[in-house]
């Protein structure tokens, strides 16, 4: 198996063998499953953007297109870039082209700013940065420049400009601190013959949810890398658990680079099976009810305070909104209250499905066919049929079921480090591998997680 990036704590040859044996990891890179998909559902529609509508196929050409030109410019293997863009077309295309190309996207909340993104560049000394180029109202170009002018590691700056609009401060340019600033449209070049990627290596990164220091103060996100094999089995099996077909449409409102809007299943476990996502900038709504009457979508997923929006907007709107399409929305984030559960599914006639999961990995859900009272008290089971589990106490020993206490996972999609984090790694993993969540969770007879608070309501535990 081809190491990880450096920094990157690999998972022990004994459990790499046992999840190639078990057929979870298959060894197909992201965007090789992309080509695969491209020419399965060639014609059909895998993205929609209010009017824009783009095939599986046309998708795969700008990949393809995107990456050619991010190699022209030099971008090579195992380079990061920050990602930060909101839900539109040109973020898949950019995350998809730069895996192509063997760069691993970093990606970052779009509401993330000057020191945040600063922070990412440094922690992995990432060469470029995507962005709009200003975005309701804030300069995410100029933001970008004062990065690179504190240097040494930003070179390569590539924009998303607004339509009929141009960046002031132009195309291929570059500014006195040697940083190159590029049209992120003008990423287009005659495809060039595939790279020999691996797909043990990092696909990108995802951002952990962060914790508070001893004074309550906000502490910087940890990087978590996640490999082609461990996302590509999460995406599909996330998929598979909520029977997920070509005939689904789902609605991206989430952000898109979160892992429940990318792979839970989310985006790519959207295109896996040849459905269609449809993007969102605004999960209000105005914007997400709409789209689901127009679209016919199937699929959703929102935080419970988006939820509640929605439902106070269909219980003020003058006539009814057609969201007869829909037959599953995913509650994730914060555990709702049971009373919110029930309404989401008599308000819009379909079944609701608790989630719980987080950056590194575990995800655990309800299932379609699960009784009322799991679906309505719980936050489901495990994924997968190798993520281990454990519920543990003071000094770390297991508490029967019923018994609060702290979560701790691991499993073929659950990482067993930050990067370059050693010291924050000693504390958030045990010595076999378990990461520890922070969370406060109990286990029912059957299975079942009810987690009471998760960590980024009240940071990690001791133990």
């Amino acid at each position: 198996m081809t190491s990880m990036l450096d920094g990157c704590t690999p998972w022990p040859e004994g459990f790499v063998d046992r999840y190639w044996a078990a057929g979870h990891w298959r060894g197909t890179t992201l965007d090789s499953l992309l080509r695969g998909w491209a020419l399965q559902y060639g014609p059909r529609t895998a993205l929609v953007a209010g009017g824009t509508r783009i095939t599986y196929a046309a998708l795969n050409r700008r990949v393809d297109r995107m990456a050619a030109g991010l190699r022209l410019l030099a971008l090579r293997p195992g380079q990061r870039v920050v990602v930060q863009l909101p839900n539109v077309p040109e973020f898949v295309v950019a995350v998809f082209a730069l895996m192509r190309a063997g760069a691993v996207p970093v990606l970052c909340p779009l509401s993330s700013r000057g020191p945040e993104v600063a922070h990412l560049v440094q922690v992995t000394q990432a060469v470029g940065y995507v962005g709009p180029s200003t975005y309701e109202g804030f300069d995410h170009t100029a933001m970008a420049a004062g990065i690179a002018a504190r240097g040494p590691f930003l070179r390569r700056v590539f924009t998303l400009e607004a339509p009929g609009t141009s960046s002031p401060y132009g195309g291929y340019t570059t500014d006195p601190s040697g940083c190159h600033y590029f049209p992120l449209d003008s990423l287009d070049a005659p495809p060039a013959p595939a790279l020999p990627l691996s797909a043990g290596q990092v696909a990108f990164f995802l951002l952990s949810a962060g914790s508070g220091d001893a004074a309550g103060a906000a502490a910087p996100p940890l990087l978590v890398p996640r490999t082609h094999n461990d996302y590509a089995y999460q995406a599909g099996a996330a998929a598979e658990a909520v029977s997920l077909t070509g005939d689904d449409v789902y609605l991206a409102a989430l952000p898109a680079e979160s892992d429940f809007a990318l792979g839970g299943p989310g985006v790519v476990g959207t295109l896996s099976v040849g459905g269609t996502v449809v993007l969102a900038e605004d999960p209000g709504p105005e914007v997400c009810l709409a789209a689901i009457a127009r679209e016919r979508v199937t699929v959703t997923s929102v935080v419970p305070a988006v939820a509640r929006r929605w439902l106070d907007a269909l219980a003020a709107a003058a006539a009814p909104t057609d969201l007869g399409s829909l037959r599953l929305v995913q509650v994730v984030g914060a555990p709702p209250d049971r009373e919110l559960t029930e309404r989401l599914g008599s308000v819009l006639g379909c079944r609701p499905q608790q989630v719980f999961g987080m950056a590194e990995g575990l995800l655990t859900l309800t299932r379609p066919a699960d009784p009322d009272e799991a679906v309505l008290a719980t936050q489901g089971r495990p994924l997968s049929p190798d993520d281990e589990i454990r519920i543990v106490g003071a000094g770390g020993r297991d508490v029967p079921d019923g018994e609060p206490g702290e979560l701790l996972a691991r499993g073929p999609y659950t990482v067993r480090g930050y990067y370059r984090a050693p010291e924050h790694n000693v504390r958030s993993f045990t010595g076999d591998g378990y990461f520890r969540t922070g969370t406060l969770a109990r286990r029912t007879p059957d299975g079942h997680l009810v987690v009471i608070r998760n960590a980024s309501d009240g940071g990690r535990f001791g133990g």
